[in-house]
């Protein structure tokens, strides 16, 4: 009898991808606040909202490539396979996770240096000699 180990990859695959997404999600929106904060000069309820929506959306893209990626097209026959199969299956989607990480801290830090650059400007304009209070 020909039996395969994919169910079994499967099984083990799904839940190291999930708590995976999981874990550096929460890191990273967790500490993503401060910058959230800054970008919208200390406005809480925005920068809460704002930072919970890049949180789903970050969720969403990451385990969908994690659901469209699983699909192992050959047959697994033995556990020197299935340890192959689950290593190249979770090692590319934690390249890929820490690619999306990366370029969500691009993003935070873009956002915060637009802000600064925004009051910057701004500042400038209001002490411009003839522009202020007298």
């Amino acid at each position: 009898m020909n039996s395969s180990l994919n169910f079994t990859a499967y099984l083990i695959y799904l839940p190291i991808v999930i708590v995976l997404t999981w874990y550096v999600a929460h890191v990273l929106f967790k500490n993503s606040k401060i910058f959230m904060l800054d970008i919208f000069s200390g406005r809480t309820e925005i920068a809460l909202s704002t930072n919970r929506l890049f949180e789903t959306g970050f969720y969403l893209l990451n385990l969908g490539f994690a659901l469209v990626i699983m699909e192992i097209t050959y047959n697994v026959p033995d556990s020197r396979d299935l340890l192959e199969a689950l290593s190249s299956k979770i090692g590319g989607f934690s390249i890929y996770l820490g690619i999306m990480l990366f370029f969500n801290l691009y993003l935070f830090f873009r956002g915060r240096r637009k802000s600064r650059q925004k009051a910057q400007a701004a500042e400038a304009v209001v002490n411009k000699p003839g522009m202020g209070t007298h």
